[in-house]
């Protein structure tokens, strides 16, 4: 492991620029990434997305770190930039989130269990806000808040379908009882605002624009009302330091910022990516499930803020999940199934067809896995050269940079083609046109609808002017619908809105299609059951 003085050395950090959080983690300074992202961009940015996932993910971490690691193999500088993992899943279904096999970020078990405390500070700052917005009522009300019509919830860093739901209040003296709910700390506005802040004035600016409610009258009401946004701030000011940490073969890492693909924007802070552009030849950024979620936010929520756009995007595909795409089951997905995966192949399409939408130069990495078909590999690869598309296996999982080489040149040759990423509409464009933009050029759906309570929602924030800025888009990322029972490339269906939230700080309106939670559920047997700690500290059976 390399030492932090030595990986900030790597970036050109001074040693005063760069904290230690503890072994080989450090802190990078706010101030140290403003100064260098003011200056000539030096990096290419490269995004990874990937198609439909399976329930077991199709290894974006894994790529995304093996790239780097690959990169550097080849002499040319890199770093990964992913988000922080959240506790939710890492004792839910998915486990830890930090690679897997010779790609990992490390300390590895320290990220996934924790690591600098930045989302705990991210539920402090959101719950410190719904306690103030109480203690206002509590103590007179002066700003005449009506408690029925707060927007504003709870948040925790575990799934617990149980707080879904909730009542406030009950039973308080001059406290009227309530409905409200929990989200997850990686769906709070409060952690996509941690993400988008290029700074500590833009971070408090975001916080006090905080939609908490309305007045009885009807008048918004904000963070600022309350004045809440500098003790939030305050609570974050370490929490915006990006982490830096490295991964298992000693290339430089950025894991900073946690906000979900398929609930939020999906892709780790603003700050890490200016520091990988100011400070390497190659920013590598994973960006939260397929294209239709992750790469779809990137290009048109993150990038404008960035004011950069994507050099090369690679799109992480597997013979598993073009299996399960052309109807295999969970268990038949393991082995060859030629038919199933020829079937799958339209699934592939739809996300190649997403990212020449969005303008990327694209290469398709063929994450590989023990039980792959050698055919089925030439056959994705043979599909891909017919779509104009080059293919290359990925092996970073069992062989590291060595296993990855191959796959760093073609990026390295799709980032030198000169292409751009472009937004999926123009800036001014109106809320619903957006939506059935997305809904129809990336999902392949007819049209998309809103429900009666989207359409009041819809009303309420534009008569107090909160439609500006892109939406945000939260649905299953299980299938290109908003069904999570339609796989492959679904034809004939509408999607529907069922409600809006407005993420005011954030700049963006999240559209909620189908059943989609906010608070994730755990499985019948949570990856928590195997997690114990041993005689001398040590974390055992984590995924």
């Amino acid at each position: 492991m390399r030492t932090v003085d030595d990986l900030a050395g790597a970036l050109g950090l001074g040693k005063d620029e760069v904290a230690p959080a503890g072994p080989s983690v450090g802190k990078v300074a706010v101030r140290a990434v403003r100064g260098r992202a003011s200056g000539p961009r030096r990096g290419k940015l490269v995004l990874v997305s990937a198609m439909t996932p399976t329930r077991h993910g199709e290894g974006k971490t894994v790529t995304t770190i093996g790239l780097a690691d690959g990169l550097r193999r080849r002499g040319v500088s890199a770093v990964a930039c992913l988000r922080q993992p959240s506790l939710g899943p890492v004792f839910g279904v998915k486990g830890g989130a930090t690679g897997g096999g010779r790609a990992t970020v490390e300390p590895s078990t320290e990220i996934n269990f924790g690591f600098t405390g930045d989302i705990h500070a991210v539920a402090a700052a959101h719950n410190l806000l719904a306690a103030l917005a109480d203690n206002h009522v509590y103590h007179g009300n002066a700003l005449g808040i009506d408690p029925t019509r707060y927007l504003w919830n709870r948040t925790l860093d575990a799934e617990d379908r149980a707080l879904r739901r909730i009542v406030v209040g009950d039973g308080v003296p001059k406290q009227v009882a309530y409905p409200s709910a929990f989200v997850i700390a990686a769906a709070s506005e409060v952690m996509a605002i941690l993400a988008l802040a290029g700074g500590y004035e833009e971070l408090r600016s975001r916080l006090d624009r905080i939609l908490v409610g309305f007045a009885r009258d009807g008048r918004p009401i904000r963070a600022s009302d309350l004045q809440a946004g500098g003790a939030m701030a305050a609570l974050l000011r370490h929490a915006l330091e990006p982490n830096l940490v490295q991964t298992a073969e000693g290339t430089p890492a950025l894991v900073h910022a946690g906000p979900f693909g398929n609930l939020a924007h999906g892709t780790c802070s603003r700050l890490a990516i200016q520091l990988a552009l100011a400070t390497s030849d190659y920013a590598v950024v994973e960006a939260g499930f397929a294209t239709e979620l992750g790469a779809e936010k990137f290009v048109d929520i993150v990038t404008p803020t960035l004011g950069v756009d994507v050099d090369a995007a690679v799109l992480v595909v597997t013979q598993r999940g073009l299996r399960v795409q052309g109807g295999a089951s969970d268990e038949e997905s393991g082995r060859p199934a030629p038919a199933a995966l020829e079937r799958g192949l339209a699934n592939l399409e739809q996300h190649l067809d997403n990212l020449a939408a969005l303008g990327a130069a694209t290469t398709v990495a063929l994450n590989r896995f023990p039980g792959d078909s050698a055919e089925e590999a030439e056959r994705v690869r043979a599909f891909c050269r017919e779509k104009g598309v080059e293919a290359v296996d990925s092996r970073g999982f069992e062989q590291g940079a060595a296993g990855t080489v191959e796959l760093a040149a073609a990026v390295e040759r799709s980032a030198a083609l000169g292409k751009r990423t472009r937004p999926l509409y123009a800036p001014g464009t109106p809320l619903s046109r957006q939506i059935e933009l997305i809904a129809t050029r990336l999902y392949g759906a007819d049209a998309a609808d809103e429900r009666p309570e989207a359409q009041e929602g819809r009303a309420r924030l534009e008569a107090i002017g909160e439609v500006d800025g892109p939406v945000c888009m939260a649905k299953t990322p299980l299938s290109l619908s908003d069904d999570p029972k339609k796989l492959n490339r679904p034809r004939g269906f509408r999607v529907s809105v069922h409600r809006y939230a407005r993420a005011a700080g954030a700049g963006f309106t999240v559209a909620f299609l189908g059943s989609i939670e906010a608070m994730p559920g755990l499985p019948a047997h949570p990856a928590s059951e195997t997690i114990a700690i041993g005689p001398d500290g040590e974390i055992t059976g984590a995924r």
